[in-house]
C-alpha cells in the first residue's frame, strides 16, 4: 500500500473506537481461553454447539463450567462485535484492502468458533486445540491491525524514513521476527495441550529472544528520534523481559511444583495465563512495529523517487536552456 492509499479514507472516530473495543475484548478472550486450559476446564461443558443440551439456558456456573461456558459467551459476544466491525468498515472505509480485512476478521472468528467446538466434540485433541489457540492469537493481531489502520495516526503521513541501504534491513528482520514469534506461540500451545515436549519451546524461546531484542535495539538505535518506531521498540523490549520472567515462573509452577497435585495450583494458573497473555502482546506489538517499519521504508522510497524526478526535471531544463 502506498501513502495515497493510507490516507484515501477520512478518519472516523466512531469506527476507530469500535475497533479498539473489539480488539480489547479479543485480548480478554485470550486470557479467558488460557484460564480454561490452565484450570483443566476444557470438557466441563461436554457438548457443542449446545451447553448441556440448550442453546440459551444458562447452566450452573460452578467449577470448571464458569470458565468454559463463560469463554463461550464471551466468544459469542465477540462474534457479534466482529460482525459490527466488518459491516461498519464496509460502510465508512473507502480502502478496498481494509474492507477485505474486515471480512477476513469475520471469517477468522467463525473458523475459530468451529475449531473451539471441535476441541469439545473430539475430546481436546492436541492438534485441534493447538490450532484453536494459534488462530486466536492470529485473530487478535487482525483486530489490533484493523484498530491501528483506522486510527488518526495512520491517516497522517509518516514523519520519518527507514533506510533500505543499512544492513541488516529492518524490513527483513521484522518479518522473520513475526514469523518466529508466531511459531513459538504454536509450540507453546502444543506444549500446554500435551502435543509436544518442553524442549522445542525452550529452543524457540531462545531464538525469539535473540530476534526480538535485535529488532527492537536496532530500531531504537537507528530511529530513536522517531516516536512511531522507537516507542513500540521500547515497549517490545519491556514485554520481552516480562515474558521471559513469566516463562520461567510457568516452568517452575507447572513442571516442578505441579506433579502429583490433585488440582492445578493457583500459582501455576496465574503464571501460565499471564505468560499466554504477555505472549499475545509481544506478538501484536511486533506486528505493529513491522507495519510501521514497512510504512516508513515505503515512504523513503517514494521520497527518493520524488527527489530523483525533481533532479531529472532540473537537468532537462538546464539542457534545454
Amino acid at each position: 500500500m502506498n501513502a495515497t492509499s493510507q490516507s484515501s479514507t477520512p478518519y472516523n472516530a466512531a469506527h476507530h473506537r469500535l475497533t479498539v473495543v473489539a480488539a480489547c475484548f479479543v485480548f480478554l478472550l485470550i486470557v479467558v481461553g488460557a484460564l480454561v486450559t490452565s484450570t483443566d476446564s476444557g470438557l466441563s461443558v461436554p457438548d457443542w454447539p449446545t451447553s448441556f443440551g440448550s442453546l440459551y439456558r444458562l447452566p450452573p456456573m460452578t467449577g470448571g463450567v464458569k470458565f468454559e461456558h463463560g469463554h463461550r459467551m464471551l466468544a459469542e459476544f465477540i462474534g457479534l462485535l466482529t460482525i459490527a466491525v466488518a459491516v461498519f468498515t464496509q460502510r465508512v472505509d473507502r480502502r478496498r484492502w481494509m474492507r477485505i480485512l474486515g471480512w477476513s476478521a469475520l471469517g477468522t472468528v467463525i473458523a475459530q468458533g468451529i475449531l473451539g467446538g471441535l476441541t469439545v466434540l473430539f475430546y481436546l485433541p492436541p492438534a485441534i486445540s493447538t490450532a484453536h489457540a494459534t488462530l486466536g492469537q492470529t485473530f487478535f493481531c487482525l483486530m489490533v491491525s484493523i484498530a491501528f489502520f483506522t486510527s488518526c495516526g495512520w491517516v497522517r503521513e509518516p514523519e520519518a524514513v527507514v533506510s533500505q541501504t543499512a544492513r541488516p534491513r529492518l524490513t527483513t528482520i521484522s518479518i522473520f521476527t513475526v514469523a518466529a514469534i508466531w511459531m513459538q506461540l504454536i509450540m507453546g500451545a502444543a506444549f500446554r495441550h500435551s502435543g509436544i515436549r518442553l524442549l522445542p519451546h525452550i529452543i524457540g524461546a531462545i531464538v525469539v529472544f535473540c530476534m526480538v531484542s535485535t529488532l527492537a535495539l536496532l530500531t531504537m538505535k537507528r530511529h530513536h528520534a522517531t516516536p512511531q518506531l522507537a516507542r513500540p521498540s521500547a515497549i517490545l523490549i519491556t514485554l520481552l523481559l516480562v515474558q521471559i520472567s513469566l516463562g520461567l515462573a510457568s516452568y517452575v509452577t507447572r513442571v516442578m511444583w505441579s506433579p502429583g497435585a490433585p488440582a492445578p495450583l493457583v500459582s501455576m494458573i496465574i503464571c501460565t495465563v499471564a505468560h499466554v497473555a504477555c505472549g499475545a502482546l509481544v506478538l501484536v506489538t511486533t506486528v505493529i512495529l513491522t507495519i510501521q517499519i514497512h510504512r516508513h521504508a515505503e515512504h523513503a522510497l517514494l521520497t527518493e523517487a520524488a527527489a530523483n524526478t525533481v533532479v531529472v526535471s532540473e537537468v532537462e531544463e538546464t539542457v534545454h536552456a
